[in-house]
């Protein structure tokens, strides 16, 4: 079963995925919140998710953010939308300065690694990378 990771924002939601065997996470999508969950029972009817990781934001203190009691909100609808996939939270301090590295650092044209939604879809996967190390996948 995959994992599925989010860098949730108020105007896009990133999403990585695992492969099935929780080797490798790819960036899949970036989306609006208002769609996402149309996105997920879509997704959800062909492929099967154990686990979402979604990105918690803190700031260097470790203290919550600002945006955190929107990220709050996210998981409870995420909870009670599929009650039988676990939801994890992983701090993402520095996601989205690594993914503006990494995809520097890329090749690609400097409008292309502008794009915000690269960046989220990226941070994502970031997100679900630092996750699957942490559980020693």
């Amino acid at each position: 079963m995959r994992l599925m990771a989010f860098d949730y924002g108020t105007k896009r939601i990133g999403i990585a995925v695992s492969d099935p065997l929780q080797i490798i996470a790819t960036s899949l999508t970036t989306i609006h919140p208002d769609e996402v969950f149309t996105f997920l029972k879509e997704y959800l009817k062909t492929e099967q998710v154990e686990t979402f990781v979604v990105g918690k934001p803190l700031q260097l203190d470790g203290t919550a953010s600002e945006s955190a009691q929107h990220v709050v909100g996210f998981i409870r609808k995420l909870q009670k939308e599929f009650p039988s996939i676990k939801v994890v939270e992983v701090d993402e301090r520095f996601t989205s300065k690594m993914a503006s590295s990494a995809i520097a650092q890329s090749g690609m044209r400097k409008n292309k690694r502008q794009s915000k939604a690269l960046i989220d879809t990226v941070s994502a996967t970031i997100i679900l990378q630092s996750y699957m190390e942490s559980k020693g996948f």
